[in-house]
């Protein structure tokens, strides 16, 4: 735990009610595997005689509020705290659990802007260069370049699984593709979709902020509303017609249920890609993917994180 506390590392808390500390544990835990702990007291005296078979407990323990319960997260902030951060806010909101977030003694609104510093223009696969737009000094060396200002959206392309997703994307589009982005966040990978040269996109998320952070960034790259529109729904209650290419880079719960639906939005030659996916889901996924008639095709993996490709079996 030595590194844990370098102060390279910053503590997230998060406060939830006890019924949903399981739930929010498995969000937090999809975000940032290598470090998490959780504090739940709600059962504090049977656990304790339990392991201990004594009693005793501490006056300090015994006082602990027994209705909530807090997840610590640690993140490396060179891997893009903000990112996490707003990852964990949307999952949580998408499953109607009540939270409060601590970071540090940082308040939220120097915390937003801290974490830029670790974001600065990256090539991705070998065509694309993400840019952050507050970065003004780059050398785009013969690729794409996509500005992107995330806010408070998911979606820098630093996260493995939306790397994964963007270097996936460039070897399955072309000028034919028509683009489903389901959890669409800043719109990265929309966007990146139509700098590849695809036709059009559409994206989907349930957050209101992701959707107008979406848009903002479609016109910051010369996209206007013929190439890219969005709008707010849950996976694919929205969504029309059928595409070419669908991308879900989520989490494994949603993807699974989505898994039930994806067909009647895809064509029948096009692909299926997701992203968002920890190794320890991967059995789970794979069996959804084949009640729902599905086979992979591709199999990506970075730093833990999966992202498969499918096709209608």
């Amino acid at each position: 735990m030595d590194s844990i506390v370098n102060e390279s590392w910053s503590e997230i808390i998060i406060t939830v009610d006890t019924k949903d500390i399981e739930t929010a544990s498995n969000i937090a835990n999809m975000v940032v595997p290598y470090g998490i702990y959780i504090e739940d007291y709600s059962d504090l005296e049977n656990e304790v005689m339990e392991i201990a078979h004594i009693d005793l407990i501490e006056e300090e323990l015994l006082k602990a509020d027994r209705t909530k319960g807090f997840i610590h997260v640690y993140v490396n902030p060179h891997e893009n705290p903000m990112e996490a951060v707003s990852f964990i806010e949307e999952r949580l909101s998408s499953e109607d659990i009540p939270y409060t977030f601590e970071v540090d003694d940082c308040a939220t609104e120097d915390w937003v802007n801290n974490w830029k510093q670790y974001f600065h223009p990256m090539p991705i696969g070998e065509k694309l260069l993400i840019r952050p737009t507050w970065e003004d000094e780059y050398d785009a060396d013969g690729r794409t370049v996509l500005h992107i200002e995330p806010g408070l959206a998911f979606g820098t392309g630093s996260h493995p699984t939306t790397k994964l997703c963007l270097e996936t994307l460039e070897k399955y589009i072309d000028n034919k593709s028509t683009v489903l982005d389901i959890g669409c966040g800043s719109g990265i990978l929309s966007i990146a979709s139509l700098l590849l040269g695809a036709k059009s996109a559409f994206g989907v998320d349930i957050d209101s902020l992701a959707v107008k952070t979406a848009l903002a960034n479609a016109e910051e790259n010369g996209f206007d509303e013929s190439r890219f529109q969005v709008v707010q729904g849950n996976l694919s209650d929205k969504v029309t017609g059928k595409y070419s290419v669908v991308v879900a880079n989520i989490v494994a719960d949603i993807i699974m249920e989505f898994n039930k639906d994806v067909g009647n939005f895809l064509e029948d030659n096009g692909v299926y890609i997701t992203g968002g996916i920890i190794e320890t889901r991967e059995d789970e996924v794979l069996y959804s993917f084949a009640q729902n008639h599905f086979e992979v095709v591709e199999r990506f993996e970075e730093k833990g994180w999966l992202v498969f490709v499918l096709k209608k079996s």
